[in-house]
């Protein structure tokens, strides 16, 4: 069995990794012409982004049908024959899987609408306020109401996402079976992975108006999500040791995910969370521009390295997914140091607790959209606060720059394969638009340079497999206030690592508070890069140390 703590987990966006039928939209036939790929990066597992039958409102996470494949991403003699491929090569298949809710043209909701009250009690369906306003003042995440009317009811539905998004009702114990009826269809596949999508936000607690903020902590670690996870788990892939799981975890807070990912097993292998990627945030406004702020990214990172050990439960470690945008823009430099920069921010998380995931096109050192035309975007989220940004009172070109540094679309260009036309993509008019510095930034071009960005996270991926300190160490911070560095200690059974970067494009003193006898360099994105008690850190230098 493999174990979960010495694997990398290569996340894939379909509709844009790689299309082989020439509509502009990648396909799972894509995913499987490019295994040889994956497997040389060495990942071990490929997360793949919902490709179940959906209107594709919200980019396949709103399901219409959870046991039939989306038509534009193939069959299911195309999803059998990648995983077949995908094992001859050693590599296990993750799926994304939307429980929170379900597209608004799923059958269930379609009865529900037909007034057919089982398939009612299937969602959250309430009485609006005496005066006609919705049940409570809750926002959606992707703004307006969270609510939605329905006048042959008289009642109002709840959407915490789209308004075609419509939330389930976990509560009622046949929407839990109909769940792990899916789950259990998608193991006898073959399947050894799952992703569980917003899951932390199933359980629903009362349902009262927020004055303090926009609702989610009336929804966020409900009442009953540790008892709803620990049914899925003991009904579904809990009887399975080799399957992997993982939640992602929406605005949660650390004591739950103590019990999400413990180490006892009763619940997921691990749990995504972004606390650390809300540092370019104001508060919890994703809309605004700030600097991000680099003493609170490492308090976060630092805080749930220590407090995640110390309660024997798991992370994923991550920078880059289909919602963020790219991590070299965002906290690296795409332009003079763009290859340091990207490595950099590579070594600091491959070098953590926890299981890396890299998300396509990470280990090419892709950047964020060059768009400069609202026109240009196809996420629901960045459309609607284009709009929503400007009604609060914003220049259309302040509200489009806020849009181009944090719209979900900057991670979901298509993957840039070569310098040709469309990136090597597409033959077509890629459904969305691809980045122009492709002629530069490409696969091709990384495979052919022994120092590439994607080397140097092979690399990466090879020291977990080897190295023991870097899967199971413990974990200490390493001049925790300094203003440019961000350093830590791994150790495990008489071997220690340290890994110190320096996270801006300007060099840096910075003294070693250990003693460094015994120590070599195993990597740096540098070539030269000594061992030394004071060390002259150039521009994103990056250096691991191991005794």
């Amino acid at each position: 069995m493999e174990d979960f703590r010495k694997s990398v987990v290569y996340q894939i966006y379909p509709k844009s990794f790689y299309d082989t039928n020439g509509d502009g939209l990648g396909d799972l036939n894509g995913v499987t012409e490019k295994l040889d790929y994956i497997r040389e990066l060495g990942a071990d597992y490929i997360w793949l982004t919902p490709f179940f039958v959906s209107p594709q409102k919200d980019n396949g996470y709103d399901v219409e049908d959870y046991y039939n494949i989306d038509p534009r991403y193939g069959t299911m003699e195309d999803f059998d024959r990648l995983s077949a491929e995908a094992q001859k090569r050693g590599i296990k298949l993750m799926l994304d899987m939307v429980f929170n809710h379900t597209s608004s043209r799923n059958e269930w909701f379609q009865k529900a609408l037909a007034g057919d009250e089982r398939y009612k009690n299937y969602y959250i369906f309430r009485k609006g306020k005496e005066n006609g306003d919705p049940p409570t003042n809750w926002e959606s995440k992707f703004g307006g109401s969270a609510w939605e009317y329905v006048p042959q009811f008289d009642e109002y539905y709840l959407h915490l996402f789209d308004v075609s998004q419509p939330d389930l009702n976990w509560d009622n114990p046949e929407v839990r079976e109909q769940v792990e009826a899916v789950v259990r269809f998608w193991m006898k596949k073959g399947v050894k992975g799952f992703r569980f999508d917003v899951v932390n936000l199933i359980s629903k607690g009362s349902f009262e108006d927020d004055y303090e903020g926009d609702g989610r902590r009336f929804y966020t670690d409900g009442p009953n999500i540790h008892k709803y996870l620990q049914e899925l788990n003991e009904k579904t892939f809990g009887a399975d040791k080799g399957i992997v799981t993982v939640g992602e975890m929406s605005s949660t807070s650390m004591e739950n995910c103590f019990r999400y990912a413990s180490e006892d097993g009763k619940e997921l292998s691990m749990v995504f969370s972004f606390h650390h990627l809300k540092v370019d945030f104001a508060g919890n406004e994703k809309w605004v521009l700030v600097p991000y702020d680099f003493q609170k990214l490492k308090k976060i990172l630092f805080d749930w390295q220590f407090g995640m050990a110390e309660h024997h439960a798991w992370n994923a470690v991550f920078w880059c997914n289909h919602d963020q945008p790219r991590v070299v823009s965002r906290f690296g430099d795409e332009g003079k140091y763009w290859k340091q920069s990207a490595k950099m921010l590579g070594t600091v998380i491959h070098c953590l607790r926890g299981t890396p995931y890299v998300y396509q096109g990470e280990e090419i050192g892709m950047t964020n959209t060059d768009f400069t035309d609202i026109s240009r975007y196809r996420d629901v989220e960045s459309i609607n606060y284009y709009r929503i940004l400007q009604e609060k009172g914003l220049r259309p070109d302040d509200a489009f720059r806020i849009i181009q540094i944090h719209s979900r679309d900057n991670g979901r260009t298509p993957m840039q394969w070569t310098d040709g036309q469309n990136a090597g993509f597409t033959t077509a008019e890629p459904w969305i638009g691809v980045n122009a510095n492709h002629t530069d930034v490409n696969a091709e071009a990384e495979l052919a340079d022994e120092d590439s960005i994607f080397r140097h996270y092979q690399k990466l991926i090879r020291l977990r497999k080897e190295l023991d300190v870097i899967a199971y160490g413990d974990f200490a911070p390493l001049d925790q206030k300094n203003a440019q560095i961000l350093a830590y200690r791994r150790s495990y059974e008489g071997h220690t690592l340290l890994v110190v970067n320096n996270f801006y494009g300007r060099p840096v003193t910075w003294t070693c508070p250990e003693e460094l006898e015994g120590y070599s360099c195993i990597l740096s994105n540098y070539p030269d890069s000594e061992v030394k008690k004071e060390m002259e850190l150039r521009p994103f230098e990056s250096v691991v140390l191991y005794r």
